[in-house]
């Protein structure tokens, strides 16, 4: 764990094919994303535990202004924790789609299980571990880890 800023390496696995698109379990919500995805990452802090009932979360970065909701905004939902970023989901099925900076919405990460394709990159860092669930070990992966923030763009 370090407390320097991490340079994030961006593992791309595959040239998707643009636009990247998802959306929520029941079909209401579906979003495009019109340019690769610039970074991705776990995080293993305590809110995404709870929103997603697992030990950490994997989301992936999309450049600014390249998200687009196609359908289902009057059935997105809006947790605004404070100190927090908001964490959007659908009010019928409650699948998590994605969360962004309530300050700045450009700011954004996807729920990588949203996407309905393989969106051609892997999560390059852990963030929050110093709240890692304690039934599911970190995995030794080689990726940094961050006891908070892993202090992304």
């Amino acid at each position: 764990m370090s407390g320097e800023p991490t340079i994030l390496r961006v593992e791309v696995t595959a040239d998707p094919e643009l636009p990247l698109t998802g959306g929520c379990g029941c079909g209401a919500i579906r979003f495009e994303v019109t340019t690769r995805l610039i970074s991705a990452n776990y995080c293993h802090c305590t809110r995404c535990q709870r929103r997603s009932g697992a030990a950490a979360s994997a989301n992936a970065r999309p450049e600014p202004g390249s998200f687009r909701l196609l359908s289902g905004e009057e059935t997105l939902r809006a947790w605004r924790p404070s100190g927090g970023w908001e964490k959007w989901f659908c009010g019928e099925c409650g699948s998590a789609v994605f969360s962004r900076h309530p300050e700045d919405p450009t700011r954004m990460s996807i729920r990588m299980g949203a996407f309905d394709a393989d969106p051609g990159i892997r999560p390059s860092v852990r963030q929050f571990v110093a709240y890692a669930a304690a039934w599911e070990p970190i995995p030794e992966d080689g990726l940094p880890s961050h006891s908070q923030s892993a202090h992304l763009p």
